[in-house]
């Protein structure tokens, strides 16, 4: 049993996305644990005032249909206040998303959803830091073995070769797929093959844009986040000369201008 001060809600969110200042709730659960062993559950879907986008549908299942005749945030908000009152915090990722999210939602219906005096406890925080996921901890779960001098050149090379050795060996043949459940495709002992399926969605190196599910370049940061590359350059030809002025990498602006100067060749 937990040893606690306060009732523990853990909790967990299913939203219209991952912007936690513009996305919204479709789905809230809850399990407050009181100190005495007692639980109480609490489940129930959100309208959220607007549309769901399908990539987010595809990864919880919820769309905008099952959602239609639900009740609004701000028609729950302080029944849901007053459940999570005087009550300390729980889930996974909580810290970066699902807190923020939900605080942005409670203060668009004026209500403060003061944290202050709460414990918080990200038991993805535990998992990161107890379940290292550094060249040691790779190099003892492949080999078995312990990883001396680690941090030397040499050392950490050698270890990087038996970790991705062991790799191969391991996951040939199987399917791999993303933290969203989605199927990449098939691990296999062909480095072309690796490279495609590791990094099918890369332009540049850095990450800044990517292909998207119609395989045509998109940004991948800041404001213009999701839009084609060309038609944002098209349309506002100033944030070519911010970008190539900025603090980018070489190749992300030599990707950049190679996108800008194939659409003015069409």
């Amino acid at each position: 049993m937990l040893n606690l001060k306060n009732p523990l809600v853990v909790f967990d969110l299913e939203t219209t996305g991952t912007n936690t200042s513009k996305d919204r709730i479709v789905e809230i659960a809850l399990i407050k644990i009181f100190p005495d062993g007692k639980t109480e559950e609490k489940c129930r879907r959100i309208n959220p005032g607007i549309p769901i986008p399908i990539e987010s549908s595809l990864v919880h299942g919820i769309y905008d249909k099952d959602v239609k005749d639900e009740p609004s945030f701000n028609q729950v908000a302080k029944s849901m206040s007053d459940f999570l009152e005087n009550c300390d915090l729980c889930g996974f990722n909580i810290l970066q998303f699902d807190i923020p999210l939900l605080a942005q939602e409670f203060a668009r219906v004026g209500i403060d959803f003061n944290t202050d005096k709460r414990n918080l406890l990200d038991a993805q925080k535990i998992f990161h830091m107890m379940e290292k996921r550094n060249l040691s901890a790779a190099f003892k779960f492949y080999t078995g073995e312990v990883l001396e001098n680690a941090h030397s050149a040499l050392a950490d090379t050698r270890a990087t070769m038996a970790v991705f050795m062991g790799q191969i060996a391991k996951y040939d043949r199987q399917t791999l797929s993303n933290l969203k459940g989605e199927v990449l495709g098939i691990i296999e002992n062909d480095m072309s093959s690796l490279h495609l399926l590791l990094n099918k969605k890369m332009v540049d190196l850095a990450g800044r844009m990517v292909f998207n599910d119609q395989g045509k370049e998109v940004f991948n940061f800041g404001k213009h986040k999701g839009k084609l590359v060309t038609e944002v350059l098209q349309k506002e030809p100033s944030f070519y000369d911010w970008m190539m002025k900025g603090d980018f990498p070489l190749d992300t602006k030599k990707k950049l201008t190679q996108l800008r100067l194939n659409s003015f060749n069409k």
